[in-house]
């Protein structure tokens, strides 16, 4: 008989990214199902983790799911979407998991408060409602069901390939070590991304 899986709890996660937030509940909740549906046996880099956003979400996934950037199996994608597509290279399998409705939708007196609490004009009282009702909204999102709060859906997909080592290579403008894929080339020296003239007519 399997044991059951283990989540992080909600408090580890908050304290790991700093404050509790409607953000970090839906990243919370998105990991919750990978692991309970999909990852129960995909141990270390054969999880990875699409996410096609920068937000508070994201520092969720990396707690849960132990997917993160230095491992090369945690993927951001620049689109600004809550979209969280979950890949399991042992299986083959993929989870895709999309937000159905902003905590703006879902909650208007939290859009409202959070307008006032960040204008130039705010007070202390705005602060602490503010405060109030954020954590009123992101106990909405631990507390409501999956198919309320997102789209989940197996999907077929091209699996990245996996993490690779690459060697470094000295920047021959500012000295810095650069990796050599990310190495440009100029006037036939190596330079890095920062370092680059970019040559465009546009």
């Amino acid at each position: 008989m399997e044991e059951p899986i283990q989540i992080a709890d909600f408090s580890e996660v908050t304290k790991f990214h700093g404050h509790s937030c409607p953000g970090i509940a839906i990243g919370y909740r998105a990991s919750e199902i990978a692991v309970h549906e999909f990852f129960s046996r995909a141990v270390d880099e054969e999880m990875v983790a699409i996410v096609e956003n920068d937000s508070c979400s994201v520092d969720a996934i990396q707690f849960v799911t132990g997917c993160t950037l230095g491992k090369g199996n945690l993927i951001f994608k620049d689109h600004g979407k809550h979209v969280y597509t979950f890949l399991n290279r042992d299986t083959g399998k993929a989870l895709r998991i999309s937000l159905k409705s902003s905590s703006d939708e879902r909650d208007p007196e939290f859009a409202e408060a959070r307008k006032k609490a960040f204008s130039d004009s705010a007070t202390k009282k705005d602060l602490e409602e503010y405060e109030k009702i954020r954590n009123k909204t992101t106990e909405k999102i631990l507390e409501a069901p999956v198919q309320e709060l997102f789209e989940v859906e197996w999907v077929d997909m091209e699996f990245p390939e996996e993490a690779r080592i690459f060697r470094s290579v000295r920047c021959a403008k500012c000295g810095e070590l650069v990796s050599e894929h990310r190495i440009r080339v100029e006037n036939g020296k190596m330079v890095c991304i920062p370092c680059f003239h970019n040559y465009s007519r546009a």
